[in-house]
């Protein structure tokens, strides 16, 4: 409108008799916007979004078959909108109160007969019940899965109004004349003695979608009631002490995980996260947003273990650190501060908000504040601006473009947004920034999916921001670190963003306003502290984490080992580093030999690598991980070891037990995994003895397809590496290292590897016959095949070849 009004006043010479210094300020402000309008916008890999919490019973009550025709509805089960992968074909969503009647009008045109509607209990005891009794009502076939969780989740976690009980509800419907009716629980044990009505039938969770198939078969209307505790009041209620917390935890044993997602995959649970370390993309549980749900264990590999601390653990809290004595940073003598904060949806983004406007109450000031969540309070991107003001502020709380002082980032993705940084100016803003990268939920769903990219985010935040003057950690990383959780990782980016001089309150009322707030008080106020000391201190914070970094388990080289390496990579290089850790663990899955015949062939590669390409490092280190990640495949007797050294390391006391899903049961017909408890260690240890086995006439499990695949891999992955170093140049080195890191796309066990395995072999033809392809076309016509090429010449900028 004020660029329409300001074009037609200079047309017609209309608002000539305005005041100059006001059409001034509107040019110059129009200018302003267009300017922020044509900022470039970075390609930041990844973007966030909704997704169900941890341990969400709609992670699992929303899937369908793939040939099912599923209608959506309104509530927290809307999101199957933004994921529709293993919930049917997902047709559109309806009003309030409307869902299923779609197809009252719908169904006489189909081909299809049947249809499955998605009804959250808190609609339904709204007037979601009104559609049901007009689907019996048209006669049409459709499933209602009634997704009852006892609370108006989407909302904020109200009561349901007038809710039934399970058993009253299952009356209701077949009075109503609902032909079959299906209730499954997460828990069957809370279902004792409990009568349903006739012709009512309770089933465990697991047999959902065997459930749906039937209720497809019957004609007329069909309810699936699925009875769970919404995970979010499940969480809220721990934390104040109304429900007792989980009687077991999850634990991933990483060494033993192949980083698939399969577990991510069927559970869609964000707790199951993604992680890089030393030997690839692996899966953690994050404790801190566990709910215990245990769908993960549900994932085919058998790297899950279930857990109960010693009693002292459990009581013992860990003592928390003293921040140093901190200068105090020169005072904010601005009237007018405007803050943004971004972040994740159920972190604590708005709390943080809160604490603000409290401090700002007890210093005397004026604040206002704007919480933009919805939907993105579940793990989506959640913005709270705050202004906080000498006097009463003019307009609103929301910072205007390019009127932004101080950005906290308290997750990179959500900092580096555009929108976002339309709030930002390169004078006026000062970014301070957490660079965790947080797993998205396509990451957690897709183990092929990206993380977002630090460095183009941090490029996109300082290209609008007083770059010089910007502040970023590893604020996740440091709480964890530090308090043994993530949850006080905002509250440490607002420490740091205080020492910086940002935020005009003093350190008593932020410490008071954490006391008043009455959550973790102590615990916040560290991590406020050690957030100062990021700033004001760093080498103490540096000094504290080198102290409490724990050892690394893996075994030290032999002196044999050491003699292997030496002749394999140059000392103090990463390729030594490399294969200090992969030697050592090759000697315990196989023995000797086979850790000399890696060692061997790193060497052979290094060797015609520097011989091609002098200088160059980078197609042996990606060999020495790949090969090994071969060569050390994870049979029964390398499992059964990896768990025995992982047990080791567990506190005395600990209860285990451990999730197996056999190869010889399962091919015997055992559709689950049988969970065995630590009187089933001396048979891991035996099992891991076991592996002189291995590839033998006496070996029980070696004629398995998986494993006589296995054991082909490494001479097909060497055969493709020797055919890429034989035409190795500048100009072929990105196809070479294509090659040698090739063995990621073979991840997790039994068929989820052997899928992996059709990848990699067909993309293994595609390379070889690329490189071929290239040969002919750079070979030299009138070199004869019987003469020896000379060496290619060393690329002019190797350093940069290597990053491309």
């Amino acid at each position: 409108l004020a660029r329409a009004e300001r074009d037609r006043a200079a047309d017609t010479g209309r608002g000539a008799d305005a005041p100059t210094t006001d059409l001034a300020a509107v040019r110059a402000r129009l200018e302003l916007l267009d300017a922020v309008a044509a900022r470039p916008v970075a390609d930041l890999g990844a973007r966030r979004t909704p997704a169900f919490c941890s341990g969400c019973p709609h992670s699992v009550s929303t899937k369908a078959p793939d040939d099912a025709i599923v209608g959506a509805g309104i509530g927290c089960h809307t999101m199957v909108l933004l994921d529709t992968t293993g919930r049917g074909a997902v047709a559109g969503i309806t009003q309030m109160g409307g869902e299923g009647v779609q197809w009252v009008g719908a169904a006489p045109f189909a081909e299809r007969r049947h249809f499955v509607q998605n009804l959250g209990d808190g609609t339904f005891h709204h007037s979601g019940s009104l559609a049901i009794r007009a689907a019996v009502a048209a006669g049409i076939d459709v499933t209602y899965k009634l997704l009852c969780n006892g609370t108006v989740a989407m909302t904020g976690g109200q009561h349901v109004e007038g809710q039934l009980p399970v058993p009253a509800l299952v009356r209701s419907l077949a009075a109503e004349g609902v032909e079959r009716i299906v209730v499954t629980a997460e828990d069957l044990s809370r279902y004792d003695g409990v009568d349903l009505g006739p012709g009512a039938e309770l089933r465990p969770r697991s047999e959902l979608e065997r459930t749906q198939r039937e209720l497809a078969k019957v004609e007329g209307v069909t309810v699936l009631i699925h009875d769970q505790a919404c995970a979010a009041e499940l969480r809220r209620a721990r934390k104040r002490g109304l429900a007792p917390p989980p009687p077991r935890q999850v634990v991933i044993n990483e060494r033993v995980c192949e980083g698939c997602g399969d577990c991510g995959e069927r559970s869609g649970c964000l707790s199951v996260e993604p992680v890089q370390t030393e030997f690839g993309r692996k899966t953690r549980i994050n404790q801190d947003s566990c709910n215990g749900d245990l769908t993960c264990l549900e994932g085919d590999c058998p790297s899950f273990l279930t857990v109960i601390p010693p009693r002292a653990e459990q009581k013992a809290e860990r003592a928390l650190p003293t921040p140093p004595a901190l200068p105090e940073p020169p005072p904010l003598a601005a009237d007018d501060v405007r803050l943004r904060l971004v972040g994740i949806g159920g972190t604590g983004v708005v709390t943080v908000s809160q604490v603000l406007a409290m401090a700002a109450l007890l210093d005397g000031r004026h604040s206002r504040g704007l919480d933009q969540t919805g939907l993105s309070q579940k793990a989506g991107p959640v913005v709270s601006d705050v202004r906080i003001a000498t006097a009463a502020p003019e307009g609103g709380a929301s910072a205007p473009a390019a009127g932004l002082d101080l950005l906290l980032g308290f997750d990179l993705l959500g900092a580096a947004a555009p929108a976002n940084l339309r709030a930002a100016d390169r004078a006026r803003t000062l970014a301070v920034v957490a660079t965790d990268v947080v797993p998205t939920a396509t990451m957690v769903r897709d183990a092929d999916a990206t993380a977002p990219d630090v460095m183009a985010a941090t490029g996109a935040i300082d290209a609008v921001t007083r770059a010089a003057d910007n502040v970023y950690l590893d604020a996740h990383a440091l709480a964890r670190e530090l308090f043994e959780s993530d949850s006080t990782a905002n509250v440490i980016v607002l420490g740091a963003a205080w020492q910086r001089g940002a935020i005009p309150l003093t350190q008593a009322s932020l410490h008071e306003a954490f006391r008043l707030n009455g959550a973790a008080v102590e615990r916040n106020v560290a991590a406020f502290e050690w957030g100062r000391a990021c700033v004001a201190a760093p080498e103490a914070v540096a000094a504290l984490r080198e102290d409490r970094t724990p050892a690394s388990a893996s075994r030290r080289p032999s002196a044999r080992e050491r003699a292997l390496i030496a002749q394999a990579a140059p000392a103090g290089s990463e390729l030594e580093r490399l294969l200090e850790l992969r030697v050592a663990d090759l000697t315990g899955w196989g023995g000797r030999a086979v850790a000399a015949r890696y060692a061997a062939t790193v060497a052979d590669v290094a060797r015609r690598e520097q011989a091609a390409l002098p200088g160059s490092s980078a197609v042996a280190e990606a060999v020495a991980r790949n090969l090994h990640r071969l060569l050390a495949y994870k049979d029964e007797y390398e499992v059964a070891r990896l768990h025995v050294m992982a047990v080791a390391e567990l506190p005395r006391g600990t209860r285990v037990a451990f999730h197996l899903h056999p190869p010889a049961l399962r091919a015997l017909g055992l559709r689950r995994k049988l969970q065995l408890g630590r009187w089933f260690l001396p048979g891991l240890r035996l099992l891991a003895h076991g592996r002189r086995l291995r590839g033998t006439q006496l070996d029980p499990f070696g004629r398995a397809e998986v494993r006589r695949v296995e054991r082909a891999l490494p001479g097909e992955y060497l055969e493709l590496v020797d055919d890429a170093l034989a035409r190795l140049t500048p100009e072929t080195l990105a196809l070479a290292l294509e090659a040698a890191e090739l063995p990621a796309l073979v991840r997790g066990y039994e068929e989820i590897k052997l899928r992996g395995v059709a990848r990699f072999r067909a993309r293994a033809q595609e390379l070889h016959a690329t490189l071929e392809a290239d040969a002919a076309t750079t070979l030299p016509p009138a070199q004869d095949a019987h003469t020896e090429a000379r060496p290619p010449a060393a690329p002019q900028n190797h350093d940069e070849e290597r990053k491309r």
